[in-house]
Formats: C-alpha cells, sequence, structure tokens
C-alpha cells in the first residue's frame, strides 16, 4: 500500500514510517523543512512537501496513495485551541478528497481527558469541551458515514528514546526552568503509557485490517503513577521532588495545568482483542529511568 503520513519525520511518525517500510508499504511523508525532507529520504520515504496549513498539499497528499496516517500535530499548549482549529481543518481538507473512496484514513487522539477519573476503554466517545480543544477523532470520524474507512488511533505518554515522553518531555522542562521536580498532592493520579515501537505497529495494524469507526487504544500500561514519573525527573535533572496543592498547580505547570493532578488511566484490551496487537516494549519508569534518556 502506498501510504500519506503526516508528521513522518516526527517522533511517532519516523517509527512509523519505519515499520511500515519494514513490512512491504511505500510511505509518502510530509514535510516542512529541508530537514524533515532528507531524514525521510534517509529511512526510505518519498518526500512531499507541505505542510498541516497547506490544505492543497494535503489534499493531493491524499488523494494520490492508498492510505493516510494523520500523526502531525502542533504541540504549542500556550496555543491549544488554535492548533486544534488547525488540525481540525488539515483533517477535513483530507477527509473531503477520501469521501467514497473507502480507503483508510488514520487520525491520532489521546486517551487523556476523555473521561475523569475512569480507565477510558476503546468504547468511550470523546466529547467537544473547551478544556480539550483537540477535536481530531470527531472530525475524522466524522469520515466514516461519507465513505472512508476512518480510524482513531488514541495515544497515551509515548516514550522511546530521543529525550521525549508525550507530556512528561515538557514537565522534564518545568522542572528544569523551576529547580524542582513537583507532583500533585499525593502523586497517585495514574498517566497511561506506551513505547513508540509498539505504538508504531498498532499504526501499521489498524491501516491494515481496522474497520471505519473504530478507536484504538495504543496503550502499553494502563496507569503510571505520577509521582514515579516525578521521582525520575528529579534524579535525572538532579533536583529536590516536591507535592504542591492543586490550587497552587497554575503557578508551576502554566497552560499545562489542565492536566496537572488528572488520574488518566486507559486500557486496550479491546484493541488487542480486534486487532491481535500485544504491547511488547520496555515501559515507561524503566525507560525514562535510563542514564541518559533525556540528556
Amino acid at each position: 500500500m502506498r501510504v500519506f503520513i503526516t508528521g513522518a519525520a516526527g517522533f511517532i511518525g519516523t517509527a512509523t514510517t519505519k515499520e511500515l517500510i519494514a513490512n512491504g508499504h511505500q510511505v509518502v511523508g510530509l514535510a516542512r523543512s529541508d530537514a524533515n525532507a532528507e531524514a525521510l529520504q534517509k529511512i526510505g520515504a518519498e518526500v512531499h512537501r507541505g505542510s498541516l496549513e497547506d490544505l492543497d498539499s494535503l489534499k493531493r497528499g491524499a488523494k494520490e496513495t492508498d492510505g493516510t496516517i494523520h500523526c502531525a500535530f502542533i504541540h504549542d499548549f500556550s496555543k491549544f485551541a488554535e492548533n486544534g482549529q488547525i488540525d481540525k481543518r488539515a483533517i477535513e481538507a483530507m477527509g473531503d478528497v477520501l469521501a467514497g473512496t473507502n480507503k483508510p484514513f488514520i487520525v491520532t487522539s489521546g486517551t487523556g481527558l476523555v473521561a475523569p477519573n475512569v480507565t477510558v476503554t476503546e468504547e468511550m466517545r470523546r466529547e467537544s469541551s473547551p478544556t480539550a480543544p483537540r477535536v481530531s477523532e470527531q472530525a475524522g470520524l466524522a469520515y466514516a458515514s461519507r465513505g472512508v474507512r476512518a480510524i482513531a488511533i488514541r495515544l497515551p505518554q509515548v516514550h522511546g528514546g530521543e529525550g521525549k515522553a508525550g507530556l512528561i518531555t515538557y514537565l522534564l522542562q518545568l522542572a528544569r526552568q523551576k529547580g524542582a521536580a513537583a507532583y500533585v498532592g499525593e502523586g497517585n493520579e495514574r498517566w497511561a503509557a506506551a513505547h513508540r515501537l509498539d505504538v508504531a505497529r498498532l499504526y501499521r495494524l489498524a491501516l491494515e485490517r481496522g474497520t471505519a469507526d473504530a478507536i484504538y487504544h495504543a496503550v502499553g500500561e494502563e496507569g503510571v503513577p505520577m509521582k514515579q514519573v516525578i521521582e525520575v525527573i528529579g534524579r535525572a535533572l538532579n533536583v529536590p521532588v516536591i507535592s504542591i496543592r492543586k490550587e497552587d498547580a497554575g503557578d508551576y505547570y502554566g497552560p499545562l495545568a489542565m492536566f496537572a493532578g488528572l488520574d488518566m488511566p486507559a486500557s486496550s484490551a479491546l484493541t488487542q482483542q480486534w486487532l491481535g496487537w500485544k504491547p511488547r516494549e520496555i515501559g515507561l519508569i524503566a525507560d525514562i529511568g535510563q542514564p541518559g534518556y533525556f540528556g
């Protein structure tokens, strides 16, 4: 299959591109810069120049290939609502040219903020909310009724090298700036996690076997206690590990305050049953706890 991937040169996109190529697919990767184009060429992908805001480039990429995987998102939480709308317009541009083709169209969402303080499952639908302005899931799955094999993959905190681990990367940056690594209250809230190589395999399986209007969870661990994560960050940076009150979270976390103290476990039991996917890589704490993980 010839597959168009947005974010193909990114942390998760690179692993997904390699996974697809290793399994006989051709990848056409969206590249917004010369550096991205060069990185894609090195791993054997065809380069398609454009960006999330260049809607014509997205339409061409989706129209001229056999399937589309949308991994890209602008991760600037100070402009979360604005970036959510950029994402929505990008999805609609690609979805419109795919209407009636029955081609696979995979969009990327998150396991967090679906439902508070419960273990989120694939059968729980995400509702629009001012506190969660990313609407990729709703926008993408709307095309299932328009003759597209539209699928959503929800990601937890994704780790696996390059000093990155989803929102945990931002927590590390905050700890470096503040001179202390902080968790809220007792730090008992749980965040789901997965290794990016496991995530990449799920994108491939969803592309090959996934059904229209399905939601799949790329979850390797249902819930890792936040206190354990913050303790790893503290050791990595050699800074104090402290507890802060929920009401003080905004001062410490800034734009990330919406996630502070939030219990966000998620299950992948149904995904494993439906697609035969099994996470097999190293767990979050063992991975990010390795010397030099964060540089």
